[in-house]
């Protein structure tokens, strides 16, 4: 069965409720070189990256590290906020539907939930996915039956490691956790 190596992106120059796309902070690009050392001997496999500054930053490393570019991939990109809220309000928005199950949650981001275990469910190979901190909650949910929109707090750089197969995602290996600005 395939593995899917889901990578939390590095630490972010500036909080999602005051910055649409950031970049990485130092700390953050300091993480994703620690992280392609760790990845770098197991490839290179297809990579992966969410469409948003961090992710594709985090992910060039490794990148770099296997010849290779990271393919975009918008179903594994940052759980989307409602259209119109201002980027003061999202912080809020966010905490809200964390405490939240799937079933509560609006069609939209069902929509969006969807969507992201689709791609996920496609592989047919190892690969790496550099993403972000909902959706690899998304994903281990959807791997341990667990309907809570968020059940871990993934470190920076951590790597959550599932397998896909015809029967959905089974969870290898949870990724290391941590204190989250997010929540």
């Amino acid at each position: 069965m395939p593995r899917i190596y889901l990578i939390r992106h590095g630490k972010a120059g500036a909080d999602w409720s005051a910055h649409n796309d950031p970049t990485l902070a130092p700390e953050g690009y300091q993480q994703a070189r620690v992280m392609a050392e760790v990845m770098a001997p197991l490839g290179p496999l297809p990579l992966i990256s969410s469409p948003l500054a961090r992710t594709r930053e985090t992910a060039a490393p490794l990148a770099r590290a296997w010849s290779t570019e990271a393919a975009i991939e918008d179903r594994v990109g940052e759980i989307p906020s409602p259209a119109g809220m201002a980027l003061a309000q999202r912080l809020d928005w966010l905490r809200h539907i964390a405490g939240l199950r799937w079933k509560e949650i609006d069609q939209s981001l069902q929509q969006w939930r969807r969507r992201l275990l689709e791609a996920l469910l496609e592989t047919e190979h190892d690969k790496v996915i550099v993403s972000h901190f909902i959706a690899i909650n998304t994903a281990v949910g959807a791997a341990t039956g667990d309907d809570r929109v968020v059940h871990f707090a993934p470190g920076y750089c951590s790597i959550t490691v599932l397998e896909a197969s015809t029967k959905g995602l089974r969870l290898i290996e949870r990724g290391t956790q941590d204190e989250t600005r997010v929540l």
